[in-house]
């Protein structure tokens, strides 16, 4: 018989391209399996529960009958508790617009000033369209929005 050569058994890992040498990533812990979040230490941003939470709740404050979720949740937290009253304020604005603009439409004859308050209706709306989505964006980025009536009403009354 003739003689064959050993195989020869090739690296377990290959050297990287370019020379150097390789160390392969550590094992996963022991028990494990599950996520592990990177170490905090500086340059990312990582929000807490209390953070979203508290952006969640100011941004119910404003959008109608929501606010009250957070009116009668978070009394605890001073800041979310003075947007939700001052959203419920505003909610309150809201109705005594929709009343008015109501009886208005019963009392005044149609043919004369019906298609007048119709118009003046909806650009009333959309300027109150205007001052939620102002006080949401005023209320996420940390400040407090006055409405000249409807926050000292609610400070007052609510």
């Amino acid at each position: 018989m003739s003689e064959i050569p050993p195989p020869t058994v090739p690296p377990a890992t290959p050297p990287p391209p370019g020379g150097g040498s390789y160390t392969p990533p550590p094992p996963p812990p022991p028990g494990g399996g599950g996520y592990t979040p990177p170490p905090s230490g500086g340059g990312g941003y990582t929000p807490g529960p209390a953070s979203s939470d508290r952006t969640l709740m100011v941004v119910l404050s404003y959008l109608g009958l929501l606010a009250l979720i957070p009116y009668l949740t978070k009394k605890e937290d001073p800041d979310i508790h003075w947007h939700a009253k001052n959203g419920v304020g505003l909610l309150i604005l809201d109705v005594v617009i929709w009343v008015v603009f109501l009886i208005l439409g019963f009392v005044l004859p149609a043919d004369i000033l019906g298609c007048g308050l119709s118009m003046i209706s909806c650009i009333v709306w959309i300027g109150v369209l205007i001052l939620h989505v102002y006080c949401i964006i005023q209320a996420v980025g940390g400040k407090r929005p006055r409405i000249p009536v409807v926050t000292d009403f609610a400070e007052k009354s609510l």
